[in-house]
């Protein structure tokens, strides 16, 4: 992994990429929307997001594949359905890691 000397501080390149983007998926106004939708309703599939913010299917589902990519959300398969919920651990922990980070 390359990593870049600052200060003799070694910050590995592949994590800031992978802590970017992941701030990048919960930085987005349609995204908190969606994980607020999710979190009212327990579970929700891509046509009630679809639904419910008026965008078109494939822009729902993009969404909350960002959101699983970044485990924001956890996707659950029942036959020909796919759920999503709020991974609430991954939530919470991102939570406290961006208070230490605004504390400092």
């Amino acid at each position: 992994m390359e990593t870049s000397h600052i200060n003799d501080l070694a910050l590995e390149a592949g994590d800031v990429k992978k802590a970017a983007l992941l701030l990048r998926a919960i930085n987005n106004s349609l995204r908190q929307k969606i994980l607020e939708f999710i979190h009212v309703n327990n579970r929700v599939t891509v046509t009630q997001v679809h639904n419910q913010f008026n965008v078109e299917q494939s822009v729902a589902s993009d969404h909350l594949g960002i959101l699983k990519d970044a485990k924001l959300v956890i996707n659950d398969r029942q036959g020909r359905f796919i759920f999503y919920s709020v991974n609430y651990k991954e939530l919470n922990r991102i939570h406290l890691l961006i208070t230490q980070i605004l504390d400092n």
